[in-house]
């Protein structure tokens, strides 16, 4: 197993590894899953922002899977409300769909919808991703799951990694998280145990399926068989 240790210098070497993957004039999603509280969404932000940074503006585009939660009023409807974030409260269609239109679609831009946390809802056409862009970093905890349909996203990606943190120190970022957003701390205990715990469960099961191991904590060993990077993930 090789191991990179993961500081300032090696979040350059995680962006240039996800540049290459484009190659020369081309288009690559690279896909980055995790469970709730990991860190996914910062790394993919970080690698995106330096991909920038290395090759231009424009070059990459964070692409969340939260944009794909489904509305609270089909939630409502569905009856399912009270464990949102499952698996089965996305569109997981919707968002194969949308992967396969980035990878096809080279000549015009690509409208995606993203999740505002202001209104606990998606907004539609929130993300652009114009014909110049190279590298589209796909986040989200379900990337990697054996079963349809997210089992058709492994084969649209370039490249796939997981964050892998472990489960007390996801379980204080989730119910900080929680708390900020309004949870009394009896709540967001609650959610992050009953609803994020039973996710991660799923989550975590797919982490085997990963390119890369990417830690969520600093100076942590990585699964056997896997590339490892460390690297701190602290949203």
């Amino acid at each position: 197993m090789e191991r990179v240790t993961a500081a300032a210098s090696d979040l350059s070497a995680l962006a240039e590894r996800a540049l290459a993957l484009a190659g020369a004039g081309g288009r690559a999603i690279l896909g980055i899953a995790g469970s709730p509280g990991s860190g996914k969404t910062t790394l993919a932000r970080a690698v995106a922002d330096r991909a920038n940074e290395l090759a231009g503006a424009g070059t990459a585009v964070h692409l969340p899977m939260d944009g794909f939660h489904l509305a609270n009023r089909t939630l409502d409807a569905l009856g399912r409300h009270d464990r949102k974030g499952a698996i089965d409260t996305f569109d997981g269609w919707g968002f194969v769909t949308l992967l396969e239109r980035v990878l096809a679609e080279t000549g015009n831009p690509v409208y995606a919808p993203a999740f505002d946390r202001n209104v606990d809802e998606p907004v539609a056409g929130s993300i652009a991703i114009s014909p110049g862009t190279r590298l589209i970093v796909a986040e989200g905890n379900y990337l990697l799951i054996d079963q349809e349909p997210w089992s058709r996203i492994r084969d649209l990606l370039a490249e796939s990694w997981f964050v892998a943190t472990p489960k007390d120190e996801r379980m204080r970022r989730l119910v900080d998280r929680h708390k900020r957003h309004g949870r009394t701390a009896e709540g967001a205990t609650a959610w992050a145990r009953d609803v994020d715990g039973a996710n991660a469960v799923l989550i975590e099961a797919s982490q085997e399926r990963a390119t890369l191991v990417v830690e969520g904590t600093t100076g942590l060993s990585a699964p056997s068989g896997c590339q490892a990077a460390s690297f701190n993930l602290e949203p």
